[in-house]
């Protein structure tokens, strides 16, 4: 019996329409993400349906503290990618693999470091984010079945930004999907069927990540030619774990500035109640859906970003910036009669109490107005992360920190506007923050990327 082949999918994103480049690179990827957000909105939608809305307010709490424990760990393992694109837009194969396998000893480190003192810090910083104290202690326990896995999420996000550098989004596409119909099954029976609550959710995702990650890297290394990896490949290359750090800090400062801003928005949430809070929970988790269409596609302007930047092809990544801002504002336009009209029946998907349900659909109506800004935020992030700036990173997390500081406190203090400045808070951060990015691009064209 003959052996069957498997082919590995790389694309070279130096050559050919640049539209059609994103498109094929970004739709397996937006797939991806998508279901990769089911793992959170599956633990929602349950919790939130079988044990309460107040389980689903504790889930929730968790989003901006676990989001911090990521982002630190992720960024470096962003920085890698980057590494590994442009190195693979040289066409210098042997340094291809040194990047894969130096990405990973700087994944593990971060993984295990990060994962231990995020377990430890849970429930402290949960207390000090003023989590109301009828949701903490399950708060507490679904963050730290999170932390504990912290490694196995890592583990994907590993392999996946390694197989998207060589142009291959579809392989990560494939176990992704597989591990979220595994959480599926897995949420329903940890919570509905054994009634495990908000552990068992934690659990089931913490599995099905293990599943994702696993999977995804065994492909890779049996399919993937630049996975094919030689003893020498094993080597530590200074070289390529410094530029991985110098631009992979900066990635976890930008994200981990993110994240605290995003706890304090959460701090200033908690302050209104469990009902805010469960609101808060659904109209965010609706949140991350609206994000994939433009995070996949700044991720794809990234990746072809990076790879002409290692070919010194700058023509063409002004081409591509310009044509996925095109096609992000086209879905702008698409997605705001979308949540202005439907946000009702959208907020029902993830409980049924009346007041949550009420509070939720108008905080969609409101931010919905913002996402053209949230579409230039990821759009030149793409570019500028495609060709490693530092300062880029910088400061756009220190411009949503302040933002999301100031702000949520200022617009909640003027009576007319109430509880609904958390929302406004949220569309005027994007905005100020999508401003100051495309600046940043206009200077960046200028001095490093004229064509």
């Amino acid at each position: 019996m003959s052996k069957i082949k498997i082919k590995s999918q790389t694309m070279n994103m130096t050559e050919g329409n640049p539209t059609g480049l994103l498109l094929r690179f970004a739709v397996p990827m937006l797939i991806g993400n998508l279901f990769q957000q089911v793992y959170n909105l599956v633990d929602s939608i349950i919790v939130g349906q079988y044990v309460g809305a107040d389980a689903l307010a504790a889930v929730g709490a968790t989003g901006s503290t676990s989001f911090l424990f990521f982002a630190l760990c992720n960024g470096l393992g962003n920085g890698g990618g980057i590494v590994t694109s442009q190195l693979f837009g040289t066409g210098n194969k042997k340094e291809v693999k040194q990047s894969i396998t130096n990405t990973a000893y700087i994944m593990l480190v971060m993984a295990i470091t990060i994962g231990t003192l995020a377990f430890i810090l849970a429930s402290p910083i949960l207390q000090l984010m003023n989590t109301p104290e009828n949701i903490i202690k399950d708060s507490t326990i679904y963050l730290q079945t999170q932390c504990a896995g912290l490694i196995f999420v890592s583990l994907y996000n590993y392999a996946s930004s390694m197989l998207r550098a060589l142009g291959d989004s579809k392989t990560p596409l494939y176990f992704l999907v597989f591990s979220c119909l595994v959480n599926t099954g897995l949420d329903i029976l940890f919570v509905y069927t054994f009634d495990m609550g908000v552990f068992g959710a934690g659990l089931a995702t913490v599995i099905s990540q293990l599943l994702a990650g696993s999977s995804c890297l065994g492909f890779a290394l049996y399919t993937n030619e630049y996975f094919k990896l030689a003893k020498e490949d094993f080597v530590a290359n200074k070289d390529i774990i410094i530029k991985a750090v110098k631009i992979g800090v900066p990635l976890s400062f930008q994200f981990s500035m993110i994240a605290i801003s995003c706890m304090m928005l959460q701090r200033v949430v908690n302050g209104f109640g469990s009902v805010a809070v469960a609101a808060f929970t659904a109209t965010s988790r609706t949140e991350q859906i609206i994000h994939q269409p433009y995070q996949t596609l700044g991720a794809s302007l990234t990746t072809y970003c990076g790879q002409n930047y290692g070919a010194k092809r700058n023509d063409r990544m002004i081409l591509g910036f310009k044509k996925s801002m095109i096609i992000m504002a086209i879905f702008s336009l698409i997605m705001l009669p979308v949540m202005q009209f439907g946000s009702t029946y959208i907020v029902r998907i993830f409980v049924d109490d009346a007041d949550v349900i009420e509070m939720g659909a108008k905080a969609l109506t409101i931010t919905s107005y913002f996402y053209v800004f949230l579409g230039i935020i990821y759009m030149t992030r793409g570019i500028l992360n495609g060709i490693g700036d530092a300062l880029f990173s910088i400061v756009n997390g220190v411009t949503e920190v302040i933002c999301r500081l100031v702000f949520p406190i200022l617009l909640t203090m003027i009576p007319f506007i109430g509880i609904w400045g958390i929302w406004w808070s949220v569309g005027v951060t994007w905005g100020i923050a999508g401003f100051t990015a495309y600046l940043r691009y206009l200077s960046a064209k200028k001095n490093v990327i004229h064509a």
